[in-house]
């Protein structure tokens, strides 16, 4: 899944924009207030027309306008598309969030979900951990919309039905043939909430081994991360949530609203085997999420043969900068947009330049990587490495300190590569003697 090209039209405070992406890391970076969060929430609506801030349209529609309008050109499954979406204003000729399609009417954007397929993150996402159920149904709902076109469908009509069931329940007493119209409901509610339950358990089974995976990989194995679902019965059967229906119909009558089914189903998320809504420290629930949305976009890879575009919104001041490795090492090659007040970060992680140098170094003896022990040289060495192991490079990582400093100003807060640049001069003179890669990383390490 790539997108090439987007513009937007009186879109939120963008009277008229263009981006062009790149294939991998596209960087947007400016002050707060400049609209960088609406360039990745209108390639989010690309997914179906729903907004990650839960928008609604006036909201969409900059200022004085009608109508806003995106136009993006991408490709899915090496073919290429495009879609036209426009949010159009109460009392115009078409209010509301309609598509086209590869030039085609599509009608409602919620058609059009699965077509283009996108992982947002931001860090409002760690109500996942710490708020309510509704959050993480969401985050569920969210994802299987991309993944199985068929879902939103009957998640929308077991909503419905929930509403008429709410409706009888609170008028009863004075509707008339009201049992056999509960009854009716209750059919409808078995026929699809089963469906909703069936989605829901599968891609957990397909999930929760994954987050659990890249939990393990953030916390260096000493931590371990489990989801759970947790269904008002067995999800693959509709006797259950038949029974289960009946088990509450006197509960329900006399609450006047439906107590049970997947519009009410929660995940336990649990660090160490306890509630990390309750005792996970800020940074294992930030872990959790992060883990969590990594997998998301894993799984949808799987099931749809391509890895979904990444929507990351100034998440790396949200972490630390052994999660900012982590994460910006996982998104390598796939087409991802990050937001940021400060790009800094990403200037220093450009392992490619190193594998290039390493290229280049390499005379047939094996090539000595130091790398300084900081979070952004870290990485870049990394990614360095992780591409000198594929093509079969022969190399050695060092990683050192800067305990001399060279600094002319005086100030103590400077950083300086004079403890650096005299240990790759001691390393150099030792392949120069003729030692082997192995006794020169030796050396460099002492």
């Amino acid at each position: 899944m790539r997108l090439n090209r987007l513009a937007v039209t009186d879109y939120r405070n963008l009277s008229a924009a263009v981006l062009e992406p790149a294939p991998q890391l596209t960087v947007l970076c400016g002050a707060n207030g400049q609209g960088k969060t609406n360039l990745l929430e209108a390639v989010w609506l690309l997914t179906g027309g729903k907004s990650f801030r839960g928008a609604k349209d006036a909201e969409l529609i900059r200022r004085g306008a009608d109508f806003a309008v995106l136009e993006a050109a991408f490709e899915a499954g090496d073919r290429p598309q495009e879609i036209r979406l426009t949010v159009g204003a109460k009392g115009t000729q078409r209010p509301g969030r309609t598509v086209r399609l590869n030039g085609a009417d599509r009608g409602r954007a919620a058609s059009i979900a699965g077509t283009f397929t996108a992982v947002a993150f931001d860090p409002n996402h760690l109500s996942l951990v710490k708020g309510g159920p509704e959050g993480r149904r969401h985050f569920l709902d969210a994802a299987l919309c991309q993944l199985y076109p068929g879902y939103l469908a009957a998640e929308r009509r077991y909503l419905r039905v929930v509403a008429q069931k709410n409706a009888l329940l609170k008028a009863y007493d004075i509707t008339p043939g009201g049992d056999v119209l509960l009854e009716t409901y209750n059919e409808a509610l078995v026929t699809y909430g089963c469906e909703v339950m069936r989605r829901r358990a599968g891609y957990l089974d397909q999930l929760a081994p994954a987050a659990a995976a890249n939990y393990r990989d953030i916390s260096s194995g000493a931590e371990k991360l489990e989801i759970q679902y947790c269904p008002c019965c067995d999800p693959g059967s509709p006797e259950a949530l038949a029974a289960k229906l009946r088990e509450v119909k006197n509960t329900e009558l006399r609450a006047g609203f439906c107590l049970t089914g997947p519009h009410r189903e929660d995940l336990e998320i649990l660090i160490d085997g306890q509630p990390g809504k309750i005792y996970g420290s800020q940074g294992q629930q930030r872990s959790a999420v992060l883990s969590m949305k990594l997998a998301e976009a894993s799984v949808a890879g799987e099931v749809l043969g391509e890895h979904p575009v990444m929507l990351l919104d100034d998440v790396l001041s949200e972490l630390d900068d052994a999660r900012q490795t982590y994460l910006l090492t996982r998104i390598e090659d796939k087409q991802t947009f990050v937001t940021t007040c400060d790009s800094a970060a990403f200037a220093r992680t450009n392992g490619k330049l190193v594998f290039d140098a390493m290229k280049l170094a390499d005379k047939g003896h094996g090539v000595l990587l130091l790398t300084l022990n900081y979070a952004g040289d870290q990485l870049a060495g990394k990614q360095a490495s992780k591409l000198a192991q594929e093509a079969g490079l022969n190399f050695r990582q060092v990683v050192t300190g800067e305990e001399i400093q060279y600094d002319p100003s005086g100030e103590d807060n400077k950083r300086g590569l004079a403890g650096a640049v005299a240990l790759y001069h001691i390393a150099a003179a030792a392949a120069r003697e003729g030692k082997s890669l192995d006794e020169v990383a030796e050396i460099a390490r002492r």
